[in-house]
């Protein structure tokens, strides 16, 4: 698409904020009004809109695409977009700890037990762990609290979960970052931490180094997004 507008800006809407492009609304790809429910919101997909060149590239508008998301594809059916997101209570990463190497298992255990440890606080859960890559069950009441609270979010909040839990592969760091209880670089550190092991004592690959910048970079995004909600 090319670039048919000179400005681009937050505007006040009935049920909260839009997008205007030289006055006209912007709309999502299914046709329904781009609406969001904070201003700051509102104004950070506007500076998307407002930053694109003669042609429009919709991976430099993340913001935008989460809110698109949350419209077009959260909004219509909120348990059928959570389904797959809450299923990650069953398989958290955090709770797979390497059963070979002393020094990497003391690193997941000091990075990812404070959040096995939130959780079971904030969520009145506990954790089954497991040595190795082979399944683990979780109680069957910590997989219904987990999935309970991802049906809980609204549909925004949904539609940026669900690149923090594809990306680092656990709901319970995803869910400390959409309730705000740690930093989210500290986060990210925890989920993308075997793979920063396994570079330090193996050597750097420049091709797995850019795919994680480039996970790092949605994961960051979509932490953007739930603060600028608030």
């Amino acid at each position: 698409m090319k670039r048919f507008w000179k400005t681009a800006e937050a505007a006040r809407q009935d049920g909260g904020w839009g997008i205007a492009l030289d006055g006209r609304a912007v709309r999502t790809p299914a046709r329904a009004p781009l609406i969001v429910a904070s201003e700051p919101l509102a104004r950070a997909i506007a500076a998307e809109w407002q930053g694109q060149g003669e042609t429009v590239d919709p991976a430099a508008m993340p913001l935008t695409g989460i809110a698109n998301a949350a419209i077009d594809l959260a909004a219509p059916d909120p348990a059928a977009f959570a389904a797959p997101i809450a299923a990650y209570a069953e398989s958290d990463l955090l709770c797979y700890r390497d059963d070979r190497d002393a020094a990497l298992q003391a690193e997941q255990a000091a990075a990812w037990n404070p959040l096995l440890a939130w959780a079971e606080g904030r969520h009145g859960v506990e954790f089954a762990l497991a040595q190795g890559v082979l399944p683990v069950d979780q109680p069957k009441a910590t997989v219904a609290a987990l999935k309970g609270a991802v049906h809980a979010l609204d549909p925004f909040r949904l539609a940026a979960l669900s690149p923090l839990v594809t990306i680092g592969g656990s709901l319970v760091a995803g869910l400390a970052l959409a309730e705000r209880a740690f930093d989210a670089d500290a986060l990210w550190q925890a989920v993308s931490l075997d793979e920063r092991y396994q570079e330090r004592r193996w050597g750097t690959d420049g091709e797995a180094q850019a795919q994680r910048a480039r996970r790092e970079a949605d994961w960051h995004n979509a932490a953007r997004f739930l603060e600028l909600l608030e």
